[in-house]
């Protein structure tokens, strides 16, 4: 399986946020899936890149060319899918993909989330999207989604669309 996996980018974060993206990283690659990630080589991007790799998974990184020009790229990244921008980004990242899980993030994070949930919500695919809620972390996220719901602004159930577990044993199943 092809695991996309969203995730911050940054590396003064929680050292949990981390030991999580690691730990995704090494059960991927003992189950035999394939990461597909950002490809860049800061915070836990690079956390989950270096863990799979080092493990044995396959990683496949998504790289803008502007981040590629920074020297941004990863080492950890096996098979590189340069783009031109953050939408084909996310085309190339859902093309690839079966399943996305979001660690900890920021705006790109919420973004990514949220263009494979909508895209799903009106059948483009049916992959789910998985917000992996280390220390709590997308509770607010989770709040807000039922609020949009209570306040008639969600059609159906997001959790058709947005899963939420607290370990990986919840995502295997």
């Amino acid at each position: 399986m092809k695991i996309c996996v969203f995730c911050s980018a940054n590396g003064q974060i929680d050292p949990d946020f981390f030991s999580a993206a690691e730990e995704l990283g090494r059960w991927a690659a003992e189950k035999g899936h394939t990461i597909v990630y950002g490809g860049v080589n800061q915070g836990l991007m690079e956390a989950i890149g270096r863990a799979a790799h080092e493990a044995g998974a396959l990683t496949i990184g998504v790289i803008p060319t502007i981040v590629e020009k920074s020297g941004r790229r990863s080492d950890y990244v096996d098979i590189d899918i340069p783009c031109d921008n953050l939408s084909d980004r996310k085309q190339l990242m859902m093309d690839q993909a079966d399943v996305f899980v979001a660690l900890p993030g920021g705006i790109g994070t919420l973004d990514e989330i949220f263009t494979v949930a909508a895209s799903a919500t009106i059948g483009y695919h049916q992959k789910p999207v998985v917000l992996f809620n280390v220390k709590g972390f997308w509770n607010p996220l989770v709040q807000l989604l039922d609020n949009l719901k209570a306040q008639g602004m969600v059609r159906g159930e997001w959790q058709q669309y947005i899963r939420i577990i607290s370990s990986l044993e919840e995502l295997e199943e």
